[in-house]
């Protein structure tokens, strides 16, 4: 797909694979008119198995290609690239505004009946400094039990919303919040709001589940310029474009939505930062 650098006024929204569909999803409710860029890094999913550095490069090269297709601004629609890149973008591009996506402690703060507070994350989020800086500025003497909940990303990715092993995997990651009594507890990741059933189910009735989508979609429309014209909506992914377009429809019910491939190159037109 040919695109004309620097003539159309986008958001540029990126995530590891179909996870920032959750954040896209409440973008297109709350900015109807807007223009729109989502690339998915499916053949590098999930960030959450990931070192730090190649989340950065990745986190890099995708946000080159958004800018150089017209985004003003960038949603990092993935709590672990927000956890390990979203500062090396900031200093990258200092004048171009970023919205992150972090889990909600704050909001679990003030939610919390007892001061007991679950968060279920993506292994590389639950062991990231960024976090632990975000628990210790906000939990005062409140508990934070974090549950890194490997595996759960790639069912998600896969499609398998609802498999005997899935919820296998939820049941396990749920348990040691549920001995820890905690009344509320945070989807840590823009792909778990895709099997909320599932953690409600684990996690029972009387805890409250949060999550973040809806309040990143809202930041990042405080900080939207205006838009003229009819909106539009890009999806791009380094991965499989049919399998992507075929999860959207399923899920999403999106069926007029074409998914494009897409490729980070360096100057001699060479592929980069091969999987």
């Amino acid at each position: 797909m040919q695109i004309e650098p620097n003539t159309r006024r986008e958001i540029g929204v990126f995530d590891s694979g179909v996870g920032g569909l959750t954040v896209l999803r409440e973008l297109r409710e709350q900015l109807p008119t807007a223009r729109l860029r989502y690339l998915a890094d499916t053949a590098y999913a999930p960030y959450g198995n990931r070192s730090p550095e190649d989340i950065r490069a990745r986190s890099i090269a995708i946000t080159e290609h958004l800018i150089e297709c017209g985004a003003e601004l960038i949603v990092v629609a993935c709590n672990t690239a927000t956890a390990h890149a979203i500062e090396a973008l900031r200093e990258r591009w200092p004048t171009l505004p970023f919205v992150g996506t972090e889990p909600g402690i704050k909001p679990a703060v003030a939610a919390t009946r007892n001061g007991r507070i679950g968060l279920l994350a993506t292994p590389a989020t639950a062991a990231s400094a960024r976090l632990r800086a975000l628990i210790d500025r906000h939990i005062g003497d409140r508990q934070v039990v974090v549950q890194g909940c490997a595996g759960v990303v790639d069912h998600i990715e896969a499609g398998d919303l609802d498999s005997t092993e899935l919820r296998a995997l939820v049941e396990r990651y749920c348990e040691p919040l549920r001995a820890a009594g905690v009344d509320t507890a945070l989807l840590g990741c823009t792909h778990y709001p895709f099997i909320e059933p599932l953690w409600r189910a684990a996690l029972g009735a009387d805890v409250e589940l949060l999550r973040i989508e809806t309040a990143v979609a809202r930041r990042a429309v405080s900080l939207c310029p205006p838009t003229d014209g009819a909106p539009a909506l890009d999806i791009e992914t380094s991965g499989d474009p049919v399998a992507l377009q075929g999860w959207i429809s399923r899920v999403l019910g999106w069926q007029d939505t074409a998914v494009h491939a897409w490729q980070p190159e360096n100057r001699n037109g060479q592929q980069v930062l091969t999987v």
